[in-house]
This record gives structure tokens, C-alpha cells and sequence, in this order.
């Protein structure tokens, strides 16, 4: 809770402009771009921003890191969760700075039911890059799989803050309110 708490407060807290490590010339300039554009746009304009920031998101800035990410995606359609953790793992060891390394462990540790080292990855990918709506969306899922609804309502709508025409936040958003209310 604590933890869920910090994180929060560092993505309302950042700068609209925070700076990404690892992006190439004009890259931050454009997530500005594209978050102002998810907050404005509806339809497939956001959408399109959303998908254009996650492109952003997974730029290591190396062609060698950038082969471990994508080794490590193809181990985690092949569904080898432990190949994906080793290839992600090796990347975050070259390249500490790159929130996304830690954003795709987390989603290898939560495939394999390892909640823990998934929070812990995500808080890292939050410290690195506050506005990682997919960091975000996946601790309210672990929180979810926790039975902490509470805690699950506060990160989808950090997520919705950041991208707030996203269906699937909006959905969670509601899906975990209706639990809440019935349950109160």
C-alpha cells in the first residue's frame, strides 16, 4: 500500500515534461505531444497517440538492447516465461535506465505468478518513467489478482489520469467501482 501510494504520487507529482532516459533527440518532445494528444483526442486519435508512445517506450536506444526486448517478447508469446525473465533480466543489466526492460519483466514475473518481483519491477519502471500507463494498468491487474480492490481502483485510474480514453482503463475503472459499491 505504501508502495502504491509513492508511485501515485510520483506520476501526479512529475513534470508533464519529464525526461525518459535512453530516447533519442526530439523523443521526449513527442511523448509530450502524444500525452497531450491521449488527453485531448477521442476515437482512433488517441489511440493512435497510445500506440505511437508505446513505440517511444521501447526504444532502448541500442540496437543490441533493443534484440534483447524483442527476445525477450517472442519468449513471452512462446509463452517460456523463464527465457523471457533471463532475456529481459540481461537487458536491464546493460541498460539500468530503461524503464521498459522492467516493465516487461514485470509482465513475465505476473505470467508466471510471481507478484511480488512483478510490483517491484513495475515501481522501478514508475520511478524511471512516471507516465507509463501500462505499468500503471499492470499493477491494478496485480492488485486485482491480490483481492485488493482498492489498491487496484487507485492504479487504473493513475492509468485513466494518463490516458483517459483508453476502453480498457475505463472498463477496469468500472468493473472495480461496481465490486467496491457492491460490496459496501
Amino acid at each position: 500500500m505504501r508502495h502504491l501510494i509513492l508511485i501515485i504520487a510520483l506520476v501526479f507529482g512529475s513534470s508533464a515534461s519529464a525526461v525518459q532516459p535512453g530516447l533519442g533527440f526530439g523523443e521526449n518532445d513527442r511523448l509530450d505531444e502524444l500525452f497531450a494528444e491521449m488527453q485531448s483526442e477521442a476515437g482512433e486519435g488517441a489511440a493512435s497517440a497510445e500506440r505511437e508512445a508505446i513505440r517511444i517506450f521501447r526504444q532502448s536506444g541500442s540496437a543490441a538492447m533493443n534484440l534483447l526486448l524483442e527476445r525477450g517478447f517472442t519468449a513471452l508469446e512462446a509463452e517460456d516465461y523463464t527465457m523471457a525473465v533471463w532475456h529481459f533480466s540481461a537487458l536491464i543489466d546493460h541498460a539500468p535506465e530503461f524503464a521498459e526492460a522492467y516493465n516487461a519483466r514485470a509482465s513475465a514475473f505476473f505470467l508466471m505468478g510471481k507478484y511480488g518481483e512483478a510490483m517491484a519491477d513495475i515501481e522501478t519502471t514508475l520511478v524511471l518513467n512516471p507516465r507509463h500507463f501500462g505499468a500503471l494498468g499492470g499493477m491494478g491487474v496485480i492488485q486485482e489478482q491480490l483481492d485488493h480492490p482498492e489498491n487496484a481502483l487507485r492504479a487504473y485510474k493513475a492509468a485513466l489520469a494518463l490516458n483517459p480514453h483508453s476502453t480498457d482503463y475505463i472498463d477496469a475503472v468500472k468493473r472495480v467501482e461496481d465490486e467496491l459499491f457492491m460490496v459496501h
